[in-house]
């Protein structure tokens, strides 16, 4: 059964997640767009807190748990984002539904190996500066696409305590801008649309390591570590002249000017140190610290003197409670119950302002009776933004679903 859902989530996902706006962030403009992929909903529950050797979910973040597994593990998980938007002098609205990752988990004894696909940033605005009066000037922004990554990854158990893993991961995607600039009264405008092919290769890198404190403690660690790479931009920019109507339906009159070129968007190695205390199967409390040097992410349609790249950093705090997960007589006890809290620095900078993220999160593990799958709801507050500076405030609310299936794969058959 686990096979033919595979199949049938593969091909939707491959249809879905170059089709869908993942986002809605005015932010979005600025390098490859906004970054959604945070982990799978189990991890994003707590604040991206996942540092114990789970042998029934996978952590798409640290290629070292894959030798955790001991089913063939599919998981599958998609968000329902609703966003307001705040200026000074104005708030607008927004709505998303995405899928956010899917992948396939194979124990093979000391090892194990992950592959999928993840929709990773979008690109999704839509920005107007429309005035009534006659000849006046008028603008309007608008922007699509992403960047998605296909990983495959091996993890080997060098000890029962001690993991290392690696994934290569291929980049790739598009991303459209257009911008519009006429004046009211006159139905002729000027646009310039620019079109950016993303691709690239990199290499993640993991350990995870736990350690008995006592007959009931446990101390875990991890280390995830993304090597420098480079993502290559082949841009086209076409700039013509434009009919449009009421409905901004567009018509070319002349194309003036068509330029193409080859952009190396530069990211620097990223670290993420992990360490929590718990009782297995009861409770975890751990936390979570990501680094990256400043990036040149700035392509040639999004240059600007008044938008800069600084150093990314995040720290979390989360963790999960299990009444008592092998009860026979209440699935409320057997039901994981996960929370978190992060703060993010997300390295953009605009009008000398940080652009910065807070979140709360929340979510509950439900296992599926007869059997080790489960279904997992996550749900997020958060906060991105300021209104300071002409800037705008971003209030987020997230709830994700995703699902843990697990089977036996390879079996020796006991009858012909």
């Amino acid at each position: 059964m686990i096979k033919k859902i595979i199949i049938s989530a593969c091909l939707l996902l491959s249809l879905v997640s170059f089709a869908q706006d993942g986002t809605a962030s005015p932010y979005s403009y600025y390098g490859i767009g906004d970054v959604r992929f945070r982990g799978t909903i189990e991890s994003r529950s707590m604040a991206g807190v996942a540092v114990e050797q789970d042998s029934v979910h996978i952590n798409l973040e640290n290629p070292a748990s894959f030798a955790n597994l001991k089913l063939t593990t599919f998981t599958i998980g998609g968000t329902y984002n609703t966003v307001k938007l705040k200026s000074d002098n104005k708030t607008e609205s927004a709505k998303r539904t995405t899928l956010d990752y899917l992948a396939v988990g194979l124990p093979l004894g000391k090892w194990g190996v992950g592959f999928g696909l993840i929709p990773y940033s979008s690109v999704g605005y839509k920005i107007e500066s429309i005035s009534g009066n006659l000849d006046a000037s008028n603008s309007r922004y608008t922007g699509t696409g992403g960047l998605n990554k296909a990983f495959l990854g091996v993890g080997y158990k060098v000890t029962p305590k001690f993991n290392v893993g690696a994934d290569l991961q291929y980049n790739f995607g598009s991303i459209e801008t257009s911008s519009l600039e006429f004046i009211t009264g006159i139905p002729v405008g000027t646009r310039e649309m620019n079109t950016s092919l993303l691709s690239g290769v990199n290499f993640n890198v993991g350990a995870m390591y736990q350690t008995n404190i006592n007959k009931k403690l446990t101390l875990y660690s991890g280390l995830n570590y993304t090597i420098e790479n480079t993502l290559k931009s082949q841009n086209t920019r076409n700039i013509s002249t434009v009919i449009y109507n009421s409905a901004f339906d567009l018509a070319v009159l002349d194309i003036v000017a068509e330029q193409k070129n080859n952009v190396d968007l530069l990211f620097p190695g990223k670290i993420s140190l992990s360490a929590g205390i718990g009782e297995s199967k009861k409770w975890l409390l751990g936390g979570r610290i990501d680094y990256q040097k400043t990036a040149a992410q700035a392509n040639t349609y999004n240059e600007s003197s008044n938008v800069g790249y600084g150093k990314y950093g995040s720290v979390s705090l989360g963790g999960y409670y299990i009444p008592n997960y092998n009860s026979f007589s209440s699935y409320i006890k057997r039901i994981v119950y996960r929370g978190g809290l992060r703060y993010e620095k997300t390295g953009l900078v605009v009008n000398s302002e940080s652009i910065n993220d807070i979140g709360l999160t929340l979510g509950l593990g439900l296992p599926i009776t007869g059997s080790f799958s489960n279904v997992n709801i996550g749900f997020e507050l958060g906060k991105r933004g300021t209104t300071n500076a002409s800037l705008v405030e971003e209030n987020y609310t997230k709830i994700s679903v995703g699902f843990s299936f697990n089977d036996k794969w390879f079996q020796q058959r006991k009858f012909d």
